[in-house]
This record gives C-alpha cells, sequence and structure tokens, in this order.
C-alpha cells in the first residue's frame, strides 16, 4: 500500500514541534527504512536459492578466501557478527551440503568452514540475481551509491567498523 505521503517526513515535523535534533532523526529513520526495505529485496531474491543475506554473505567470504576455508572465529570477525550467529549459519550453510566444517590443522580449538563445490556454484547463481537487480538499490545511479558509501563511511568509522 502506497500512502498519500512520506511518513518519515511527518514523523520529522511532528518531532520538530517537541524535539530538537530533527535532520538526524530523519536521516536515521530513513536510514532504518531503507535497511528494512533493502533486505526484504535481498532476502527475497535469495529465498529460492535457500539463502537469507547472512548465509550468502557467509558463503562469498569463504569464496574470497585464499583456501575456501576460515576459522569461524575468523568469520565472525570479517562479518561483524556474534559467534553464535556464525555457528548457526554455518550450520545451516553444512546442513545444506554447502559447506564442511573440519578440525583446524594448527589449533585444535578451532574448527573450520569450508565452502563446497555446490557452495560455490550456488554463490554464482545468487550473486547473478543480486547484480541483475542491483543488489535492490536500483533506483539510484552508479555515482549516488559511490556518494551513499561516501557519506555512510564516516559513521561505520566512528563507531569502530573499521
Amino acid at each position: 500500500m502506497t500512502l498519500p505521503f512520506d511518513p518519515i517526513d511527518e514523523a520529522a515535523r511532528q518531532w520538530g514541534l517537541r524535539w530538537d535534533g530533527v535532520p538526524a532523526m530523519h536521516a536515521v529513520t530513513s536510514l532504518m527504512r531503507v535497511q528494512q526495505l533493502v533486505i526484504g529485496r535481498l532476502d527475497a531474491l535469495l529465498r529460492p536459492h535457500g539463502l537469507t543475506f547472512a548465509r550468502y554473505e557467509a558463503l562469498v567470504l569463504l569464496t574470497f578466501s585464499s583456501r575456501g576455508s576460515l576459522p569461524l572465529g575468523k568469520m565472525g570477525e570479517r562479518l561483524q557478527v556474534h559467534p553464535t550467529s556464525v555457528t548457526s549459519i554455518v550450520r545451516r550453510l553444512e546442513g545444506a551440503g554447502l559447506v564442511v566444517r573440519r578440525p583446524h590443522p594448527d589449533d585444535a580449538r578451532a574448527v573450520l568452514a569450508e565452502i563446497t563445490d555446490s557452495g560455490r556454484a550456488l554463490v554464482e547463481a545468487a550473486t547473478a540475481d543480486l547484480t541483475a537487480a542491483d543488489f535492490g538499490l536500483g533506483a539510484l545511479e552508479d555515482h549516488e551509491l559511490s556518494s551513499l558509501s561516501r557519506l555512510l563511511a564516516p559513521v561505520r568509522r566512528a563507531a569502530g567498523d573499521f
């Protein structure tokens, strides 16, 4: 259902009648709504592949690794998620035959997740669908996407993201 007005603009108007910080409130509310919309679109594109975006990211990370495998702890760091989330993601991927878990050859306490040939093939197919859909951001031109990334980088940096 399409509203006849922008509810975030209206919320900002109402906010301004009571409190300061309208530009920040408007920006963060817009950002959070876009995040919901994009994740919904990406998950819909990935659903036919049996993936969520979080599982897709894990497979891509393993694809990028030189050996096709990483310790679960390293995956959590790079994906910036809690260790229990990585364990859950890897279990689901393993159940689908997309990764296997192996003991780490040099650290008896660590477990490696290794992408399978099926996982690699699925990454290729899913990536084709995501890129064809411009990752859900097709309303923006390339220069706007670059500007958006630049605008968000200081917020990520200030939060300790990198």
